[in-house]
């Protein structure tokens, strides 16, 4: 499972660090989604029932926007689904923060958003996980490979929050045969102007709820769940469904062109 990220970057880096492509392989930057990004608060430590940065296609929100074309959004992590009746959020009987993979289309709080094309990629520094000890556990922060400048930094920043956690990256599961590389490809080169941290991109679905006694729309979403690679799973027997690479991320979000079970060979353990 996955039960805490970090998402450390301000909201115009957010922005410059999602990047990504269209249907025609062109490059994009994506904006946020009406005033999304004052909801969106950097942290070391999210949680479910946090808001969390999102990227998703602008077709859900408007009708005449190209479904390749990328908005981000502030969202809060743990589905709430449009049928839900109560009118506070928190009164949900159970958790919805994570979903399994392979159990998609037996819940309907996830068969719903997904047949709807209700699909969308979480954004975060990476997510952490605890390895269960004799006596203790053991944390892990799991990221994308990174420069080297980056993630000495990245590690500074950290010291004084996060120790000990041990950090992680998961480059010999996505990328098996690239030991002599830090974790870049040219698939998943970003524009030039952002070289900094490389964003973990997770698969997820979305819904939007609103209250039955009125009041404005929640948009909320769960973290898709697959086995743990071989590289993960001696910490955890699950892992979040990573999208790898500019290509992957496309397909998951563009409904219009890959429909809901096709998506579904995209949540793979890599």
């Amino acid at each position: 499972m996955c039960g805490r990220t970090a998402c450390t970057l301000a909201p115009d880096e957010v922005r410059r660090a999602c990047s990504y492509r269209n249907r025609d392989g062109q490059w994009r930057q994506p904006r946020w989604r009406d005033a999304d990004a004052e909801k969106y608060r950097p942290s070391y430590n999210k949680s479910p029932q946090s808001m969390s940065p999102v990227l998703l296609s602008q077709r859900h929100f408007d009708k005449n926007a190209p479904v390749d074309e990328c908005v981000l959004a502030s969202m809060r992590w743990g589905l709430i689904p449009a049928w839900f009746r109560e009118n506070d959020p928190n009164k949900m009987q159970y958790s919805t923060s994570n979903c399994r993979s392979e159990n998609i289309l037996e819940k309907k709080s996830y068969k719903d958003p997904l047949l709807k094309g209700q699909r969308c990629v979480i954004l975060a520094d990476g997510f952490y996980e605890w390895q269960r000890r004799e006596k203790e556990k053991q944390p892990f922060f799991i990221y994308f490979p990174q420069t080297k400048e980056t993630s000495q930094k990245q590690n500074e920043d950290q010291d004084d929050i996060l120790a000990p956690v041990c950090n992680k990256d998961i480059s010999e599961s996505v990328h098996p045969q690239a030991e002599a590389s830090p974790g870049v490809c040219e698939e998943r080169e970003a524009p030039a102007e952002w070289t900094g941290w490389r964003l973990l991109t997770m698969a997820g679905l979305f819904d939007c709820w609103t209250p039955p006694a009125g009041g404005e729309p929640l948009y909320s979403y769960t973290i898709l769940t697959v086995d743990a690679s071989p590289n993960l799973e001696n910490i955890h027997d699950r892992m979040p469904a990573i999208l790898d690479g500019a290509e992957e991320v496309r397909r998951w979000l563009d409904f219009g062109e890959v429909k809901s079970l096709d998506a579904l060979k995209l949540l793979q353990s890599k």
